[in-house]
């Protein structure tokens, strides 16, 4: 690459960075991916090391995130290890409640003050979401995540396929649903993982975040990269 060239591509990549911070800023709607950006851990992980399959389940997420087999075969491999009871779930989310990432609350409050709309959209099951959600005081409606499903004596009977989160592409699925829903114009989706960088678009701009773990490839192909939720509580107080 000459050295115009370098400084045309450095110019154009300035100005998409300032242009996604612009969107940021005029949101209507933030939505945020959970696992490694709103808490600090990847909730099946935590599930298959309470159930004791954790080794096994580890290195599968990490092919998953990295994008190298599909998301519901990743899930379906996953669970089918886990095999989880309703009661290991609920005692999970009891003795080792799911870490909020540093910043995060202040965040959502300030968008919240800011009248901007928050949602998180997970690939994790919804029965973690929804506890975090109620600490960050989102809407559980806000919430789109998958379903577990137990027998009556309560153990594992699958999870509900037909969520959209189930699914590669899911994300921006829900995204358009949003849109479509409530007539969202400027819809910012943040994440650490590959199923959120390909949620841009139809969201119009994309954050990869990586203050709990940093994806080289998503990290690559961001145009504003953050490691803490500072850098964002800091763009909003430019208004």
């Amino acid at each position: 690459m000459s050295s115009v060239d370098a400084e045309t591509f450095a110019h154009s990549m300035m100005a998409t960075l300032s242009q996604t911070k612009e969107l940021f800023r005029r949101a209507e709607a933030v939505c945020f991916d959970v696992d490694s950006t709103v808490i600090k851990e990847e909730g099946i992980d935590e599930l298959a090391k309470f159930c004791g399959v954790g080794d096994a389940v580890t290195e599968m997420t990490r092919k998953a995130m990295g994008g190298s087999m599909t998301f519901k075969t990743a899930l379906t491999e996953r669970l089918s290890i886990i095999r989880c009871s309703r009661e290991q779930v609920n005692k999970l989310i009891t003795d080792h409640p799911p870490q909020l990432t540093p910043g995060i609350r202040e965040l959502v409050d300030r968008l919240h003050q800011r009248n901007i709309k928050v949602f998180l959209i997970s690939g994790g099951f919804r029965c973690i979401v929804e506890h975090v959600a109620t600490q960050l005081n989102i809407p559980l409606h806000h919430v789109y995540a998958n379903r577990l499903k137990f027998y009556f004596n309560g153990e594992y009977a699958g999870f509900d396929e037909s969520q959209p989160t189930a699914e590669s592409g899911g994300k921006g699925k829900v995204i358009s649903m949003l849109k479509e829903q409530h007539g969202f114009k400027t819809v910012v989706m943040i994440g650490d993982g590959a199923t959120d960088l390909e949620a841009c678009p139809p969201a119009s701009a994309f954050i990869g975040f990586g203050g709990n773990v940093v994806r080289p490839q998503v990290k690559e192909r961001s145009l504003w990269y953050v490691t803490s939720f500072g850098e964002l509580l800091k763009e909003l107080e430019k208004i």
